[in-house]
């Protein structure tokens, strides 16, 4: 992990907050607290040899392989977001997607597929699809890439800010990859969202899955929905669910064409704590 990664995921937010002392004091600290964490920085695994000596996680549901890579899509997951230093070894309970992914996947599971996940983080989830999805490259993008822990023949990394128009354009889009799962984990806020889903559908296989994880993010968080214009992506899947029409400053009309030309379907699940919007294309 950069120093300038370490500085935006545990400081960034506080210095916002804080008094002129406190930015003071938490600037002059600040080297010493990533010198101290990188102590407890993870070693980057080659899932290619891992592989080699643990053949029967290829043959594990994806439940059990999210907890095994402390993935927070399981039921159980050992804290991930806290400095490294702070890291201790008791679960807390995950979203619980993981049921839900297996009933959609199971008869697709062993196909030679490309499979993208954006917000990879430490990309413990993509090395649990990479076990689960034996015959598939799996791509982890994030706006911190350097913190991506896993490499192989079958796993890409790569930068994308799933925010920005021109970062999906540039690093997704003029890729030419067409995907036939997308999983979108990035930000979670209002905007991202929804530009996410209707950037990136275009280039989504013919009954390929488009995952958007926290969808109700937006609608119970305010700081995801801060200087943003509704409504929110939940709103908008459902009003065409209910064929309603739907304006939103973030979609193109070509976009919002495409998507209801394409759509097969879309549905709603409830992990333990938050919702997800499954997206079926036709």
């Amino acid at each position: 992990m950069k120093f300038r990664t370490f500085y935006r995921l545990f400081y960034k937010h506080r210095l916002k907050k804080a008094s002129i002392i406190l930015k003071i004091y938490i600037l002059l600290i600040l080297p010493f607290r990533y010198l101290i964490n990188s102590f407890y920085f993870e070693k980057k695994i080659n899932l290619d040899i891992f592989s080699t000596k643990n053949k029967f996680l290829f043959e594990k549901n994806l439940n059990y392989l999210f907890e095994s890579f402390n993935s927070d899509k399981g039921d159980f997951f050992i804290n991930q977001y806290v400095q490294p230093i702070k890291k201790n070894k008791k679960k807390i309970k995950g979203h619980g997607y993981s049921k839900f992914y297996d009933l959609l996947f199971s008869e697709i599971k062993n196909k030679p597929l490309n499979i993208i996940e954006i917000g990879s983080f430490y990309g413990n989830a993509s090395a649990a699809l990479f076990f689960y999805f034996k015959r598939s490259i799996i791509y982890g993008g994030d706006i911190n890439p350097d913190m991506f822990k896993y490499k192989s023949n079958r796993v890409k990394n790569f930068f994308i800010d799933n925010g920005s128009r021109s970062s999906i354009e540039k690093n997704l889009l003029k890729s030419n990859i067409n995907f036939d799962i997308i999983i979108e984990d990035g930000s979670h806020k209002l905007k991202d969202q929804i530009i996410s889903l209707f950037m990136l559908f275009p280039i989504l296989n013919s009954g390929g899955y488009f995952v958007s994880e926290e969808i109700d993010f937006p609608e119970t968080k305010e700081d995801m929905r801060i200087n943003q214009s509704p409504p929110d992506l939940k709103t908008i899947l459902k009003n065409i669910i209910e064929k309603k029409d739907f304006q939103s400053t973030y979609i193109e009309n070509f976009e919002k064409k495409y998507f209801l030309e394409n759509l097969e379907s879309i549905d709603f699940y409830k992990g333990n704590y938050n919702e997800i919007a499954v997206i079926k294309k036709k």
